[in-house]
């Protein structure tokens, strides 16, 4: 595919209003090449841009990347180190370009986690893009899915200590409000890269009628191509959330 050509899915076929993405691998890929871990880390920079750049072709309203999961700080201290400094050089680096692109910005997860130098690069993020009407993009840092669910209740559990709310009004909806993914669509498709095949505390919540798709590429080698391969398998499965497939086949000819 060349490289100033625009993604497109055949007519008829709808990309996913949400994609998840599992960024995983780059520590193999640079341990391939005989290099040092950090440098996978920068590589997949790269491919993250390409991914964006692919999204916003398709049509896609939202991108989620899982960047660091509160797991991660277990990795070890010289690494965690490194991906830190990367975080904010890419703070530094690619927000503007990003608002310069109408992209919105979130950081989703536990910033109190991160340094105050980090903490005030998100919040000026944040500030800068707010207003955006593009592509949502929304980076998963120091994020885990039963984090997510565990605060969403602590919230809605002091509303009902407060007499603010009762434990009976509580539903779906209402939780889902108080989640980190809180005004974003579910998400339709998570893809994971680097061979594994779990969702690995991600969006534990939010992937209950999610598509998934796997591949052995390493994040690094992911680009706008594989992504293209991966919408347009997503666009050939037929979802029916609970219906028959006549049901489904009913209303799409209707």
């Amino acid at each position: 595919m060349a490289a100033n050509e625009t993604l497109s899915l055949p007519e008829g076929k709808e990309p996913p209003k949400h994609i998840a993405i599992i960024m995983d691998g780059n520590n193999r890929w640079a341990k391939a090449r005989r290099l040092p871990g950090i440098a996978g880390h920068k590589a997949g920079v790269d491919a993250v841009r390409d991914v964006i750049r692919g999204c916003a072709e398709l049509g896609v309203e939202s991108l989620t990347l899982f960047a660091f999961s509160s797991e991660n700080w277990r990795r070890p201290p010289l690494e965690v180190k490194a991906l830190m400094e990367l975080f904010k050089l890419a703070l530094d680096r690619q927000v503007r370009k990003l608002h310069q692109h109408n992209i919105c910005l979130r950081v989703l997860g536990d910033l109190s986690g991160f340094s105050g130098g980090i903490q005030r690069r998100i919040a000026s993020a944040h500030e800068l893009t707010r207003n955006n009407t593009g592509l949502k993009l929304n980076i998963a840092a120091n994020y885990g899915g039963r984090w997510d669910i565990v605060q969403a209740a602590q919230k809605l559990a002091q509303q009902c200590a407060a007499g603010e709310l009762k434990p009976e009004q509580i539903d779906e909806q209402l939780f889902d409000q108080q989640l980190s993914t809180a005004g974003l669509p579910e998400p339709d498709l998570c893809i994971r890269t680097g061979g594994e095949q779990r969702v690995s505390n991600f969006l534990i919540w939010q992937f209950a009628y999610a598509e998934y798709y796997f591949t052995d590429a390493f994040w690094p080698d992911f680009g706008r191509e594989q992504l293209l391969e991966a919408v347009a398998d997503f666009a050939n499965r037929q979802r029916r959330f609970g219906r028959t497939s006549e049901q489904v086949e009913a209303d799409s000819s209707a």
